[in-house]
């Protein structure tokens, strides 16, 4: 019922429009959101713009998916859509097919809500098709770790490690974490790790393997999209306190993927 509204002005511009472009294709770059603005431009406004630039031929959008920095934003005068609102809009415009990419790193519960929001949508369009998150198939754990391996060096001589730190889930998906975690020893670098904050593998075993290697040093890197709240807060701090109290030194690159040139790559190869 929240959305009579729009299917109301969806119907009507449908019928009064006689311009409408039903032949056009719109691509929308669905994320989570944040809230640090100087993340966001070298995470999610870099893809958006690297994503019009590939796709000229297409209506390149975007919409968020967190209430909680919509909300945030909208405090300080920034306005999101949801991405119900994007793809009403675009229908409104006379679009009728969309091609949806979101920025997740698995399919997880944000998956899940966005393929809803599709589902509620779907029978105003002609075709909306979505793609995956970065991490979905054995391929693209293989492409993630080759990229984290040649950016992030380690002297394992030194007994110096690496942890990348996702978010991770509460479903099935979180099992790419280990996936990741055990390619990364599969290919012969023992001294990378990957743990998560709200999922497994966590923080204590991580630490078991490091202190099994009797490591010195680790550095955290966010295995996130973007370096936001949980990179600038629970890395940066918890984590980093944490690890140092088991007297290992610790630095913190503070980096989201979604600022590497590679991974971006990824994304736009999946809309391809």
């Amino acid at each position: 019922m929240k959305y009579v509204y729009y299917y109301i002005c969806i119907f009507l511009v449908f019928l009064c429009s006689a311009t409408c472009r039903a032949q056009d294709t719109a691509l929308l770059m669905v994320h989570f959101g944040t809230t640090y603005d100087e993340t966001r431009a070298k995470t999610i406004d870099a893809i958006n713009e690297k994503a019009e630039k590939a796709f000229s031929n297409m209506t390149v959008r975007e919409a968020y998916t967190s209430r909680i920095v919509m909300k945030r934003l909208a405090q300080r005068g920034v306005k999101k859509d949801t991405p119900i609102d994007a793809l009403l809009k675009l229908r409104a415009e006379g679009i009728k097919t969309v091609k949806i990419q979101p920025s997740y790193i698995i399919d997880g519960i944000e998956m899940e809500r966005l393929r809803k929001d599709v589902e509620q949508v779907h029978p105003f369009f002609d075709s909306i098709w979505v793609s995956t998150p970065l991490l979905y198939s054995v391929e693209d754990a293989e492409k993630v770790c080759e990229v984290l391996v040649n950016r992030h060096s380690a002297d394992a001589k030194k007994r110096e490690h690496v942890l990348f730190i996702g978010h991770g889930t509460e479903g099935p998906a979180t099992a790419l974490y280990s996936q990741i975690d055990y390619m990364l020893r599969a290919g012969g670098y023992d001294n990378y790790h990957v743990a998560t904050i709200e999922g497994y593998p966590t923080q204590e075993t991580a630490l078991a393997q490091i202190k099994a290697m009797k490591g010195k040093k680790v550095t955290l890197v966010p295995l996130l999209f973007v370096a936001g709240d949980h990179a600038n807060n629970d890395i940066s701090v918890e984590w980093k306190e944490a690890l140092e109290k088991e007297g290992l030194t610790v630095d913190v690159r503070l980096e989201g993927l979604g600022e590497v040139l590679e991974i971006q790559e990824l994304y736009i190869k999946k809309i391809k």
